[in-house]
């Protein structure tokens, strides 16, 4: 018999599907009254986002990988609910980008490095795989909960700059989807930390510490790139970002080190991604 954890879940993803179906292209309008001034204000973020939400099929892949037995619920939420509807948001981000005459989106769609193919045959080991179940439901959270703010700036960004289609009928949708996926995500860790005994709760802040980034920043150059997405919508300072983005990470991989508002390693990636952006700024600008 399923477990209150799983009803709950399966009716948390079953609403998802029914009431946020993926976003149809056909439903956009992708009128840009200003488009050199919105290029060039948003250009670069929009590329960022789109890349990002196109590489969900290598995510899938990523996490076939990692997580070799996954709960059913698990492979109900990735592969019919969030990918779906992920793939749609980068589709629509880079046919907006198309239009205002950038080039397409560079999307890695189906690499799986060599570390996560390793911990996929370390994780056919149960006790394991409940780590690795664990470090995806933080990146989960922490990448939605970082893109949920993001596209809040950006959709005011967007409307105060009068592009009110862009905003009403492509940001706006597109951000109303991300809150379901932090609360799967949410509701999972919680229910599985509890059950993880002591050497996989440290285990799993071990892991956290040496592997956290920056969605979508696997190399210095995407690292570059994310900075300069925080400091187009004014977040490169900003300590309460991270402390959101990571929240409930904190709470529960943190609560015994008192005062902790951000893990350490969260503020080291977001301010080396910043500096990063800033050298090469001042670089184009010699």
């Amino acid at each position: 018999m399923p477990s209150a954890l799983e009803r709950r879940l399966t009716a948390h993803v079953d609403r998802l599907a029914d009431e946020h179906p993926p976003l149809r292209i056909e439903d956009v309008d992708f009128t840009v009254h200003d488009p050199v001034a919105f290029d060039g204000r948003y250009g670069h973020v929009l590329d960022y986002m789109a890349r990002v939400e196109l590489e969900v099929d290598r995510n899938v892949l990523e996490l076939t990988t990692m997580l070799p037995h996954p709960p059913e619920i698990d492979r109900y939420f990735y592969a019919d609910v969030w990918q779906p509807q992920e793939i749609q948001h980068g589709r629509i981000l880079d046919r907006l980008q198309v239009e205002l005459g950038r080039a397409p989106a560079v999307a890695d769609t189906d690499s799986v490095s060599a570390k996560l193919r390793l911990l996929g045959a370390l994780a056919h080991l149960p006790a394991f795989q409940d780590v690795c179940r664990m470090l995806y439901y933080l990146t989960g959270m922490s990448t939605e909960r970082s893109a949920v703010l993001a596209y809040n700036l950006l959709h005011n960004g967007t409307a105060a700059m009068g592009e009110r289609a862009v905003a009403e009928t492509i940001i706006g949708p597109i951000k109303r989807q991300e809150p379901g996926h932090f609360v799967f995500y949410q509701l999972s860790a919680r229910g599985l930390w509890d059950q993880l005994a002591r050497w996989q709760r440290w285990l799993v802040r071990r892991m956290r510490s040496v592997s956290f980034g920056p969605v979508g920043a696997n190399t210095d150059e995407q690292r570059a790139d994310f900075g300069e997405v925080m400091l187009t919508l004014g977040i490169s300072e900003d300590a309460a970002f991270a402390a959101q983005a990571v929240r409930v990470e904190r709470e529960l991989l943190w609560a015994q080190d008192q005062g902790m508002d951000v893990p350490p390693y969260v503020l080291r990636a977001f301010r080396h991604a910043v500096e990063l952006a800033r050298a090469r700024v001042a670089e184009r600008d010699a």
